[in-house]
């Protein structure tokens, strides 16, 4: 297939009569045909009696066909009942593919379907009846589809293989299809309305089914690097067996309140096929509150990942490899594990870095250049450098990432977890977590299909929080986050653009603000900066109640040409940054010195801010600039930027480059842990310093280490610190320093 065309079937309102068997109008009269559409929506699949699948060929602005034998891209549909409750025999509905066209019986009926309709009226109306009894419609029922116009019959010629029409007289066998549920997107009655691109899955559905449906999504998100398209499986609680794969822009949630209430045997996992097993590019994904109990890859679980990818409340009942054992030469450069439980090895294999925070390792094997412990229970030990390994007794302070769950009544609630200071281990080893607990109707589920700046920021200043489902998110302006203990919580990489050379998102300096697992992405206009913590640096503090940013992604080119001089800045004190990924694109689309134009990754101005995992790439400035004081870094990833044309464009001052972490003169306390800086040049210049600080004894650095990851002669970087630590080159491509 070319193209992901999922269908939308939408209920319209119950089918109480029969349509009228006339002659189809000449005309068409729409004044009062329309109806609104709720989302209450299943995903599904639509089956003729000879075993084809109906297809939106093209995705849409085409004839509905009935040639495919399995279920893939255009295939898959959605059914949603806009009565909030089950399907039933004699509802009205319409079907609508990926493109936003709807399926029209032309002329009423009697001839093809096709997709060229932008609104529901008449012509797109369909009655389903159940053919194998009364009542509701569900996974395995026979059914058929009759034009509310003309009465006649959704019909596949010769039973499936070539075309489908509006011409059957009657319910035979080539009128006649199977319904096959792959997952709901909300709206059975009790869930919300999640959108199309959100998959809830029961532990009674088939299992075959979910299957699948996780199949034919991961076919299509495997190799989709720099796609439109966002996904989110949600699990409730109960066992399944299954091989739920994760690709670009995918995230697989439990929904129980404590990770093992959800218990997948078989394996949650992202390999390297893709890409002849180089995980160095596996981005955009993740993983959460659920348990693993791996049969897969020699009962071992995979996960091959490198930046902007989480695994969070999770607990293997097994052991797991941090790279794709089953290739040669199988490099990483991940990653992130925070809040988790590995029950036998975690074997990190290639992974050039990673870090673990308050999670339960048991065995950890393995080490390359830069390992960060935090807060773990059982970590590695071993003497710097001989062993990479850096070990953080406790987590001085950090609450974990707000999460969805089903509450005992069957209901959506979101959990913040409470603030915890030197904490060791999991926050759910001994029962639930302790935090607050937020009704889902507190909550905007936002739409990418019908939300705009507009409404956003209209729900923000009415109080409500945003639950931002799956889809990329065009702004005309920057969302306005003025309320304290305001949850932003994305899922499947909801990605928001800034269209106009705004920010796409400002934080007020205020308590208690968590955004969550959304993916900034630069627009074409220069935008100064992407996000922003406080309008400007003083004096208050967030200490008992801080701000913080999880599992946030920004990108400035790549997918498009993208432009902005900063994408982060922090002004307010005591925010927590937990695994954040600012990436001026060295690949993809809209790439190069003068056009995905950026100069820093991070500016941070307030005090006292804490950071697990910063990981800053390719700016055409500093990486890194803190000019706060009491900072706290554990785990820094850095490349530096490759397309530097010539050292006359990269030299301030007298100095060659700009160093990747640069701490202000003006600082007088900070505290960095575990940083790996490596350089790629593609032309001959050098780097005088990967980190430049103040000289002071309470500005302090350990275990970093600089990598030569090739470059054109001539190239380095020529210190590590202050003028200290061997040069980098393509003689010596590693350096240590403990300082």
């Amino acid at each position: 297939m070319l193209g992901w065309a999922t269908l939308t079937l939408l209920a319209t309102g119950s089918g109480c009569g029969t349509p009228a068997e006339t002659a189809a109008p000449a005309t068409r009269d729409v004044g009062t045909e329309q109806r609104a559409l709720a989302a209450a929506t299943l995903r599904v699949t639509l089956q003729t009696w000879s075993n084809h699948y109906l297809v939106a060929d093209k995705g849409g602005g085409a004839d509905l066909m009935a040639y495919s034998t399995v279920p893939q891209d255009w295939e898959t549909f959605t059914l949603t009942d806009t009565n909030g409750g089950s399907l039933v025999s004699g509802d009205v509905v319409t079907l609508q593919s990926i493109s936003g066209q709807y399926g029209s019986a032309i002329n009423g009926g009697g001839g093809a379907i096709r997709f060229t309709a932008t609104s529901p009226q008449s012509w797109e109306q369909f009655t389903i009846t159940k053919l194998n009894g009364t009542g509701a419609i569900g996974a395995g029922d026979k059914f058929s589809l009759r034009t509310v116009v003309t009465g006649q019959y959704v019909s596949a010629t010769n039973a499936g293989g070539s075309t489908v029409n509006a011409s059957g007289a009657s319910a035979r066998e080539w009128e006649t299809f199977t319904l096959g549920v792959l997952g709901s997107g909300g709206g059975n009655g009790t869930d919300p309305d999640f959108g199309p691109n959100v998959f809830v899955f029961d532990p009674s559905m088939s299992m075959a089914t979910i299957q699948g449906q996780l199949n034919t999504v991961f076919n299509r998100m495997e190799k989709n690097h720099f796609g439109n398209e966002r996904y989110a499986y949600f699990f409730k609680p109960g066992a399944y067996n299954l091989d739920v794969q994760i690709g670009f822009y995918m995230s697989a949630i439990g929904l129980g309140q404590s990770p093992d209430n959800v218990t997948i045997t078989g394996s949650v996992r992202t390999n390297a096929n893709w890409f002849q097993g180089n995980a160095t590019q596996n981005f955009w994904r993740g993983m959460e509150n659920l348990s693993v109990v791996p049969t897969l890859d020699g009962n071992k679980m995979v996960w091959a990942v490198s930046q902007a990818t989480t695994m969070r409340r999770v607990h293997v009942k097994g052991s797991i490899n941090l790279w794709d054992s089953a290739w040669n030469n199988a490099w990483s450069s991940g990653g992130f594990i925070a809040d988790s439980q590995i029950d036998n090895v975690i074997n990190s294999g290639t992974q050039q870095q990673f870090l673990t925070r308050n999670t339960r390792l048991n065995n950890w094997q393995g080490q390359n250049w830069n390992m960060v412990f935090v807060g773990d229970e059982q970590a590695p030990s071993g003497t710097w450098p001989n062993q990479v390994y850096t070990v953080v007794d406790t987590t001085p302070v950090i609450r974990e990432k707000p999460y969805l769950f089903v509450d005992d009544a069957g209901k959506f609630a979101v959990k913040v977890p409470s603030l915890r200071t030197n904490s060791k281990g999991t926050t759910w080893s001994t029962g639930t977590t302790p935090g607050a607990v937020l009704s889902i109707d507190q909550f905007h589920i936002a739409r990418a299909d019908r939300d705009t700046t507009t409404t956003l920021n209209a729900a923000l200043s009415a109080g409500k929080h945003l639950l931002i489902t799956p889809g990329i998110y065009h702004l005309s302006g920057a969302l306005q986050v003025n309320n304290p203990n305001t949850v932003i919580l994305g899922m499947g990489l909801a990605t928001l653009i800034p269209d106009y050379g705004t920010a796409a998102m400002n934080i007020a300096d205020v308590d208690g603000v968590s955004v969550a697992g959304v993916l900034f992405d630069a627009g074409v206009t220069n935008s100064p900066v992407l996000i922003t913590m406080g309008s400007a640096k003083n004096s208050v503090s967030h200490a008992a109640n801080p701000s913080a940013l999880f599992d946030v992604s920004c990108r400035v080119g790549g997918a498009a040409v993208g432009k902005a001089t900063s994408c982060l800045t922090v002004n307010s004190n005591h925010v927590l940054l937990d695994n954040i990924w600012l990436w001026r694109a060295d690949h993809g689309s809209g790439v190069g010195w003068d056009t995905n134009k950026s100069i820093n990754g991070i500016t941070v101005n307030g005090d006292n801010v804490s950071a697990y995992g910063l990981f800053v790439e390719h700016f055409e400035g500093y990486q890194t600039l803190w000019n706060g004081n009491g900072g706290r870094v554990y785990f820094y990833q850095s490349e530096i930027p490759y397309d530097v044309p010539n050292q006359a464009s990269w030299t301030h001052d007298g100095v060659k480059g700009y160093a990747s972490y640069k701490v202000a003169n003006s600082v007088t306390s900070h505290d960095a842990r575990g940083l790996g800086i490596y350089s790629v040049f593609w032309n001959p210049v050098i780097l005088e310093n990967a980190i430049e600080t103040p000289s002071n004894a309470n500005v302090k650095f350990q275990h970093m280490i600089t990598v030569f990851l090739g470059s054109t002669g001539g190239a380095a970087i020529n210190h590590i610190i202050n003028g200290t630590g061997n040069a980098v080159t393509n003689q010596n491509m590693v350096s240590k320093s403990s300082y």
